[in-house]
């Protein structure tokens, strides 16, 4: 098959090794040369999905927008709802206001946008009307001889009654004597009332009658005022109604004023017919004598006022300031209903309509309400709550928690809110796909995925899209405009974060990082724009200061202390290549990989496997390389043998398939006992059909063995084998290729194993005849004539057993 030709086995040339970017297309200096703005970068089916979520109107059709962090979701979501919510109509405004007959269930106030300042300043003119009129308004001349008059009813009737008791107790001579809280019965001789000094030395006969006489008057005096109670009841009755009727009179016109005025809003109209029917018990607290009250402060009285009158403005829209966008960034359950707060009085806590304080949900009701997924779901009761309020479409402000440190004296239930409000979910694909799975009311309430992809494809307009975002960041930063090249090397770095040559990354977050740190490095330079030189440093010195672990590895592999070779020949034995990433380090590096074969019947055993460090992924090649042998060897006779595979000097968990390939080599090695050339290191995964697949971190394994090599020095010989599907995820560092123009490394692709065994070995693999027998002078010929005598040996062995 012309595939495995030897001919086919030809180094990569170094133009394939990484993109070429040339943005001469451009036709500029810097960025600050650039115009336009940049909009969605890439994203179709998460730009459509949008599209259709935010326009979908409905109960459920709330999005949860998902991909890996970092790609923008955040800011291209919350960009494009601002640009569409600045031409919509801004919402009403809500205020919570006083209820009268029930306080602890404050009652909600709609107004129109704009509109609820306004309401404001009127209620606090109102006020300001009421302290001007109070208590003036009682001294007046009118009311004072209407008080004056019932007063002197009462007085009349009293001092009747007095005067009839009065003639009866002369009559018996007893005198009469009160004031305005008793009366005293005094007995009287020779024209002198007598105190209780002299009455005590009259004689006790005389002193006897008068009292019999004083018993008979006040059973007398009783009988007059037996209505007294009445009279009072009826005075006080008469004074409350009079005093009603002067605050009644006095606020009227006042309130008659505010009626006019917003008489296009009947809930407003509603409020101020019924703050006239209960403002004046307040005013009569507040101002009228007789209730005997402490007297109070203008101060005072104004804040008692304020807070029975003047509503809670929850939330403020501009005219003109279309629908509200909400990102809150801390989603507890207080921050996205609100919250009732408490103040202390007498050492109680005590509250009121006045302490509601509204939360992101109310404040982005009639707009958007962006929240982060991951953070929502581990708040207590706030998922729970949030889908019953999408739900009902209602917002309850109700406090969930029990604090047991706080004795309540008073608590408020206030009205509930109607909610029309758009959620915009960001969280990652496990959390939306865990949602699906268990919670099925996420499906009725998140009708709509918002799907980010992890890469964009690369084409002008998306490359251009890219440099005005870039462009765009920079003057939102204060950062120095970039060079032509200096774009085009950080378009090279997104394409290296994207693992390939034809798409851009979407973490458009790190291609941010690498600008800011290029900027750094260009103010220490002093110097007006970022060239080329400045991104390849900020590049460097980011890899520097990850790279502690990397120079551990490569130092221990110097040393010695891990081994590793890079020349010479050795049987079972190939360099694998694997690729770590610890925090923000990612690198590769080379391992040893190692097979043995001997007489059995165990079959191919992964010893990772079998020590339980190695995982699911990486068993499976083993046990994949196992079906390829099988199908090459296993026809004519049974397959045979003992052989045992372990990546060398590994003491933690190993996983992926990326050394199939490897192992397969090393493997056929120590069958036919072909050495392998030690210079070249190899990566791939492999299928039953020993066709090389491609595997991920192909750069970073590259360039960690080369790095290896350039210290032990290149000779020409060192390279690396890759799955000739990789070639398109190639964005390498110039020193590799560089050395690759110069002759001094080799980078060499593979789409069959067979070929990979003839780039390591330097043998011939052969093809099976219509027998099943490959050439004797092959690699597989001796392969097969080895694992025939395998299966003969422990037949022998059997048998003697």
């Amino acid at each position: 098959m012309s595939q495995y030709d030897s001919a086919s086995l030809r180094p990569l040339a170094a133009q394939q090794l990484k993109a070429q970017v040339d943005l001469s297309h451009l036709n500029i200096e810097t960025t600050a040369d650039l115009e336009g703005n940049s909009g969605f970068l890439g994203q179709p089916r998460a730009k459509e999905s949008l599209e259709f979520g935010i326009a979908m109107r409905g109960t459920g059709y709330n999005l949860y927008v998902m991909g890996e962090s970092g790609t923008g979701r955040q800011s291209l979501v919350s960009n494009y709802v601002k640009d569409l919510a600045e031409s919509q109509a801004a919402p009403s405004e809500w205020a919570y206001i006083n209820n009268f007959e029930t306080p602890r269930e404050p009652m909600t106030l709609e107004l129109p946008a704009a509109r609820g300042e306004d309401l404001l300043k009127a209620i606090n003119s109102f006020i300001e009307d009421l302290m001007d009129t109070f208590p003036a308004a009682f001294e007046n001349p009118t009311y004072q001889r209407k008080r004056t008059a019932i007063d002197r009813d009462f007085n009349q009737k009293y001092d009747a009654a007095m005067a009839t008791v009065e003639r009866f107790a002369n009559q018996q001579d007893v005198a009469v004597v009160s004031d305005s809280n008793s009366v005293m019965l005094l007995p009287v001789i020779d024209g002198k009332a007598l105190d209780e000094t002299e009455f005590a030395q009259l004689p006790e006969e005389l002193r006897g009658e008068f009292q019999k006489r004083i018993s008979e008057i006040e059973e007398y005096l009783n009988e007059q005022l037996l209505e007294l109670p009445t009279w009072r009841r009826n005075t006080s009755e008469q004074l409350r109604q009079l005093n009603t009727e002067t605050v009644q009179q006095a606020i009227k016109p006042m309130l008659k004023e505010l009626e006019v005025k917003y008489q296009s809003q009947l809930s407003v109209l509603r409020y101020l017919r019924a703050t006239k029917t209960h403002l004046p018990p307040l005013i009569l607290e507040l101002y009228a004598d007789e209730l005997g009250l402490e007297s109070r402060t203008d101060q005072e009285r104004k804040q008692a006022l304020q807070a029975y009158l003047k509503p809670n403005l929850l939330t403020q829209r501009e005219m003109n300031s279309g629908a509200p966008v909400v990102y809150e960034m801390l989603p507890t359950y207080q921050n996205l209903f609100g919250r009732i707060e408490y103040a202390t009085q007498q050492g109680m806590p005590v509250t009121n309509f006045q302490l509601i304080r509204p939360g992101s949900l109310l404040k982005a009701n009639g707009g958007y309400l962006i929240l982060d997924a991951e953070k929502l779901l581990i708040e207590p009761f706030a998922w729970d709550a949030l889908k019953l309020a999408l739900k009902t479409r209602e917002l309850k402000m109700e406090s969930p928690f029990i604090d047991a440190s706080l004795m309540h004296s008073v608590t408020l239930s206030p009205q509930s809110i109607p909610l029309n409000v758009k959620i915009i979910l960001l969280g990652s694909r496990d959390i939306y796909y865990q949602l699906q799975e268990w919670d099925p009311e996420f499906n009725e309430l998140f009708r709509v995925p918002v799907d980010f992809d992890n890469f964009i494809p690369r084409n002008q307009e998306t490359v251009d899209n890219l440099i005005l975002r870039i462009k765009a960041y920079g003057e939102d930063k204060g950062l120095r405009p970039l060079t032509r090249s200096a774009l085009e090397r950080l378009i090279e770095f997104s394409l290296r974060e994207a693992e390939h040559q034809n798409r851009l990354s979407a973490q458009v977050i790190k291609v941010f990082k690498v600008f800011a740190e290029a900027d750094f490095l260009c103010r220490h330079d002093e110097d007006k724009v970022i060239d080329y030189e400045h991104v390849e440093r900020a590049l460097n010195a980011a890899e520097y200061r990850n790279g502690r672990i990397a120079d551990q590895m490569l130092m221990e592999i110097q040393e010695g202390t891990v081994l590793i070779d890079t020349e010479g020949e050795r049987v079972g034995c190939v360099n694998g290549l694997t690729v770590m990433e610890i925090g923000e380090s990612r690198f590769g590096s080379p391992a040893r990989i190692t097979a043995t074969v001997h007489v059995g019947a165990k079959g191919v055993v992964d010893i990772e496997r079998e020590v339980e460090l190695g995982q699911a992924i990486h068993s499976k090649g083993v046990m994949i390389l196992s079906g390829f042998l099988g199908h090459d060897f296993g026809r004519r006779f049974p397959l045979t043998l003992s052989a045992h595979i372990a990546m060398e000097q590994s003491y933690g968990h190993v996983d992926g398939d990326s050394a199939t390939v490897a192992e397969y080599c090393a493997l056929l090695s120590s069958i036919a006992q072909a050495p392998v050339q030690q210079s070249l290191a190899i990566t791939g995964s492999m299928n039953q059909l020993g066709e090389v697949q491609a595997v991920g971190g192909i750069n970073e394994k590259i360039e960690g063995f080369f790095k290896l090599c350039e210290q032990r020095g290149l000779t020409g010989n060192e390279g690396v084998i890759i799955p000739a599907d990789n070639v398109k995820h190639l964005m390498l560092r110039k020193a590799v290729i560089d050395a690759v123009e110069a002759g001094q490394f080799r980078i060499l692709a593979v789409q069959h194993v067979y070929q990979a065994l003839e780039l390591l070995t330097g043998q011939t693999p052969g093809r099976m005849d219509a027998a099943g027998l490959f050439p004797e002078n092959s690699l597989n010929g001796r392969a097969q004539s080895a694992l025939k005598q395998l299966f003969e040996n422990y037949q022998e062995t059997d048998e003697e057993g």
